[in-house]
């Protein structure tokens, strides 16, 4: 990683010192554990530093608020992919347990799923999944939403697109 610029550095370090108190007690508020807000604290301004912002900075709680919220999401929203994915695995015999590689493994692509659903929008991800999990067919999909077939098939198609995008990278 490139060094930032000695103004960048003193901007970040003075950022650091007047505002880290402040955020590990917002971040605090919102997390049941005080090391977990801690290494959050960190990662927020570690995403300070990778964007180099600190200088630029007008209204430094806003900013640094805005993403802490963002990891705190990321957070919360892998929290819950492992436990349903922990919950899936507990329903196999014990022969069929991943090792701890591989479970990691599942657990990143559920994430990149889950964000490329996420960028669907609120229709294309619902028309997916009863596509998908539900195996629904498109004619039934957009008799419950209340659109046309071609509609339907549309989302479908540019979610598909996604996946497979996904899986070659």
């Amino acid at each position: 990683m490139p060094q930032p610029d000695p103004s960048q550095q003193r901007a970040l370090q003075q950022l650091y010192e007047q505002h880290n108190d402040w955020l590990r007690s917002w971040i605090r508020k919102r997390m049941d554990c005080s090391e977990q807000a801690a290494d959050l604290t960190h990662d927020t301004f570690l995403q300070v530093l990778l964007r180099r912002k600190a200088i630029e900075l007008r209204e430094p709680h806003a900013y640094l608020s805005s993403i802490a919220r963002s990891l705190l999401i990321d957070r919360f929203r892998r929290r819950a992919l492992e436990r349903a994915y922990l919950e899936a695995l507990a329903s196999h015999p014990e022969t069929l347990q991943p090792s701890p590689e591989n479970h990691s493994l599942v657990i990143e692509a559920l994430l990149e799923i889950d964000g490329m659903l996420d960028e669907l929008g609120p229709r294309g991800r619902e028309i997916f999944l009863m596509a998908q999990l539900d195996g629904m067919s498109f004619v039934s999909i957009g008799q419950r939403l209340g659109i046309s077939t071609n509609t339907v098939r549309k989302h479908f198609v540019r979610a598909m697109a996604r996946c497979l995008l996904l899986i070659e990278d």
